[in-house]
């Protein structure tokens, strides 16, 4: 699916994708592209509708912290794989 920013840069985002996914996003900004990630009312309790118990006997900072870690290591991956081919 493609869309186009209006002269006031606000995205149209078609009603079956809004009915999926909600209305509230976070833009996230990565140094090859953007992503638009739907953001819960309460991200804990999206996370635990998604895994079910998977994650009962986790307090929420571990997997916040956990979550900030990983995402982190992507990001880094990224960059050096991105000033790798850069440099080639």
């Amino acid at each position: 699916m493609g869309t186009t920013a209006d002269e006031r840069g606000r995205i149209y985002l078609p009603k079956d994708v809004r009915d999926r996914y909600g209305d509230r996003y976070r833009i996230v900004e990565l140094p090859t592209h953007v992503v638009l990630l739907p953001v819960d009312d309460d991200p804990i309790e999206g996370l635990r509708d998604a895994v079910g118990d998977a994650f009962a006997d986790i307090d929420h900072d571990d997997i916040e912290g956990e979550a900030i870690a990983t995402a982190t290591a992507e990001i880094t991956a990224e960059i050096n794989d991105r000033d790798r081919q850069s440099s080639e």
